[in-house]
């Protein structure tokens, strides 16, 4: 080859290796799977809700004008662990998806959070409960928004033992969720000075809880504790009214319950259920607005849950920090460690940092359904009774067991 022939082709490498690291410096394509229930006891309080969240939150955060391209998929992982890293795994390595969203059940989303730290993708959780997720299992590569089972005990468990009710039984969803709300709300209420009297575990989505609520009766405690969600929560009080237990002195402890099944129970069921949540459409004229507005688009018209305004302001957030960082780098530590270094503020929550062990600190808020004399329309069901401060609803960082806190 000639010297200018040499040249020639030098100048061409250079030019092809510049555009590809233009190419690459440019990349604005984002590709968000949210993964959940869409079928069974969960799909209330997420499913394709969920699903209209995300978009939502894609549409609000304007990167689409500014030349972003963001495709949201979804999936069913129907309540099993290997079927929702299944699915995680066949959108990451497949269709090249960045972000898996959502996740309710805690054993599905802890088997996806390891897996999303293997493929350096990003898991944003909203809809798990665990608190391990920012405990002990805590990655680089998870962030937990909405809420978790240490926020659930120390709303309702330590103000119903204060309120008197100092012995406990537990009726349990058995498997991670159920556990960690169970340890975690037996915890406080013997801090508090309470005594947990026994419990039972029950299969996830159980249909008659007779035998349960049996034992529950039996055990004389002044609370009985459902640490369970979603179909088996609302099976559970249902079944616990024919069985006479409140009216027999005994209190139902909803540890875990959202707006849709208030709405499903109705209120003449539902009514004086005590119970943690960290967002409330009624709230004030933001979350008034926003839940309208969502209300509109929702599948099923109806108000969103807890999970699903935790997942909208957790998309806006992820979608802020791709947005810093200029492009999509393709790597998911990266993105989280920037979401971790922006300051967080949305329309639902309001301002509160995530902190290094991916938790994002703000308010919960202890309420009591209203009685139906007392509601003045459609989805009117909350009363408020406490506020609880954000570094109160999170497990404080000196006690955390997460490797990523430094002390």
């Amino acid at each position: 080859m000639t010297m200018p022939a040499r040249r020639a082709a030098a100048l061409l490498a250079c030019a092809a290796f510049g555009f590809a690291t233009s190419a690459f410096a440019q990349d604005k394509t984002i590709k968000i799977g949210v993964l959940n229930d869409m079928s069974s006891l969960y799909a209330d309080i997420g499913g394709p809700n969920s699903v209209a969240a995300v978009k939502m939150a894609v549409e609000d955060s304007g990167l689409k004008a500014k030349g972003w391209t963001i495709e949201v998929l979804s999936g069913d992982h129907q309540n099993k662990p290997d079927i929702g890293v299944n699915i995680a795994r066949q959108w990451i390595d497949a269709d090249k998806v960045d972000a898996i969203a959502d996740t309710p059940s805690s054993g599905v989303a802890l088997a996806v959070s390891n897996l999303v730290k293997e493929k350096n993708a990003v898991l944003l959780n909203s809809g798990a409960a665990t608190a391990d997720l920012t405990g002990k299992a805590c990655t680089p590569n998870t962030v937990s928004f909405t809420y978790d089972t240490y926020m659930l005990a120390n709303g309702t468990g330590k103000a119903l033992t204060k309120a008197g009710g100092d012995s406990w039984f537990f009726l349990t969803a058995d498997y991670a969720f159920g556990h960690a709300l169970e340890r975690d709300t037996g915890a406080v209420v013997t801090a508090t000075g309470g005594k947990v009297l026994g419990g039972v575990k029950h299969p996830l989505n159980t249909a008659d809880f007779s035998s349960f609520l049996l034992q529950a009766q039996s055990s004389k405690a002044k609370i009985i504790g459902l640490a369970n969600a979603g179909g088996d929560t609302t099976n559970a009080i249902k079944q616990a009214a024919e069985f006479g237990i409140v009216q027999g002195g005994q209190k139902l402890a909803a540890l875990l319950l959202f707006i849709n099944d208030v709405h499903s129970l109705g209120l003449k069921t539902a009514q004086g259920l005590t119970f943690t949540e960290s967002f409330y459409w009624d709230l004030n004229d933001q979350t008034r607005e926003w839940s309208k507005r969502f209300q509109k688009v929702s599948p099923k018209g109806s108000m969103p849950s807890m999970t699903v305004a935790g997942l909208y302001a957790e998309i806006l957030h992820y979608l802020k920090a791709m947005e810093a960082l200029g492009s999509n780098p393709r790597d998911g530590a990266k993105v989280v460690a920037k979401m971790k270094e922006l300051p967080t503020d949305d329309p639902l929550f309001g301002k509160g940092p995530l902190r290094q062990d991916g938790r994002r600190l703000i308010p919960a808020y202890l309420f009591e359904v209203k009685k139906p004399e007392e509601s003045k329309g459609p989805w009117d069901y909350y009363k408020l009774v406490a506020t609880i401060a954000p570094e109160d609803a999170a497990k404080p960082l000196k006690d955390s067991d997460c490797p990523l806190v430094k002390k």
